[in-house]
């Protein structure tokens, strides 16, 4: 065989196994999020360690999101808030940072946040807990780890996120308007008219139901990294990195296939 067809191969059979282990994590993750339903459904889950999730989740969460969300909106308006006066379309700015916000920018920005500061923590944390052999012990004391770890964060993480966007829509778009009027002169009535005419409560209803299934990817791949986790502490960083990389790119993902469905583009 030569060199060339060789190495064919074994790029094949590389891209072959790594395919199928993408399918068996997938169908793995598919089985979690199953029996957390079930959890659910069934009343076993934990809902004491629910609460405390969902406090680890949204209100420790609140300060960075609101950080970014304000400044993000500042710098929207100032990028273009004298380019849309220059041509007469002051009007259109109250709309264009409103639909930003509301669409795109505040769901995907908390996504990301989320998923860099309570992923990483939900994967670290569960990971430690499988490499020292603490979900072994919640097993023996016939304690399902599903019900105890994984679906409270999962329900924390879809009950949390929409709470979440709307929280940086608003504080985004009060970041943008402050600019816009007593930076760059903007009439505050051209402003909150192109808000009132243009903008419909199914763009906010939109980023907020976006902001569901992202909460449920970052929690679910964040569980699940961290439940697969071997070889001790470099097994538990490798399983962090992995959580917050795959859940963002999930979200981008997601976040195309989202917007072309609610928003019918």
């Amino acid at each position: 065989m030569s060199i060339s067809k060789k190495n064919n191969a074994d790029f094949i059979g590389a891209f072959g196994k790594t395919i199928i282990a993408l399918l068996a994590d997938i169908g793995r993750l598919t089985q979690l999020l199953l029996r957390s339903g079930n959890a659910v459904f069934r009343n076993t889950i934990f809902w004491k360690n629910t609460l405390i999730e969902m406090e680890s989740i949204g209100i420790r969460s609140m300060p960075i999101v609101l950080i970014i969300s304000v400044f993000t909106g500042m710098v929207f308006s100032l990028q273009i808030a004298k380019i849309f006066a220059a041509f007469g379309l002051s009007s259109q700015l109250g709309q264009g940072l409103t639909l930003a916000f509301a669409r795109e920018l505040g769901p995907v920005l908390v996504g990301v946040v989320v998923a860099g500061r309570v992923g990483s923590s939900i994967s670290a944390e569960i990971g430690s807990m499988k490499v020292t052999e603490q979900i072994d012990a919640l097993e023996t004391l016939s304690t399902d780890p599903v019900d105890y770890l994984v679906a409270p964060r999962i329900v924390a993480g879809c009950l949390m996120l929409p709470i979440l966007v709307t929280f940086a829509d608003l504080i985004g778009i009060a970041g943008g308007f402050a600019v816009a009027v007593f930076y760059a002169q903007i009439p505050f009535s051209n402003f909150v008219d192109g808000i009132l005419t243009f903008v419909t409560f199914w763009d906010f209803m939109g980023g907020i139901i976006k902001s569901f299934f992202f909460g449920l990817t970052i929690t679910s791949i964040a569980t699940y990294k961290g439940l697969v986790t071997e070889n001790g502490a470099v097994g538990v960083g490798k399983a962090t990195t992995e959580s917050v990389v795959h859940s963002t790119i999930v979200i981008f993902i997601l976040n195309y296939f989202l917007s072309m469905f609610l928003y019918q583009l």
